[in-house]
């Protein structure tokens, strides 16, 4: 399976850096779900995240129908952030390969967005 690479991600995005998109990744457990959304909060990288826990995943891996309990997370996020969202996401998750899909998000609360925007990236600079 290719890599998604950050060159390969940065190509699919087309948005404004300022988009906001709704990103799915599913974990093992709730604990592990629980530390990559405080890791990626803290790290700026997303606005919030949703723990979901209770998701059945049936899918086929290696030639192989699986079926596993899984912990659905649900992240808010700008598009300029994208790329190290998925490689930090890729960098501390236990799975081979990861769950991450970037979701547009069409509309919503004018103040929860930019709410969203602020949140992601540097962190903005204290006044004197």
């Amino acid at each position: 399976m290719t890599a998604f690479g950050p060159s390969l991600w940065s190509s699919l995005v087309t948005e404004r850096p300022d988009d906001i998109h709704v990103v799915l990744v599913t974990a093992p457990d709730p604990e592990t779900a629980r530390l990559l959304v405080r890791r990626l909060v803290e790290a700026r990288l997303v606005a919030c995240g949703n723990v979901l826990p209770g998701v059945t995943s049936i899918y086929r891996w290696e030639g192989e129908v699986q079926e596993d309990s899984e912990v659905l997370v649900v992240l808010k996020a700008p598009a300029r952030v994208l790329p190290a969202l998925v490689r930090r996401v890729r960098e501390e998750h236990p799975y081979d390969v990861p769950e991450v899909i970037a979701l547009p998000v069409a509309g919503g609360l004018d103040a929860y967005l930019s709410w969203v925007v602020a949140e992601c990236g540097p962190a903005p600079r204290k006044e004197p």
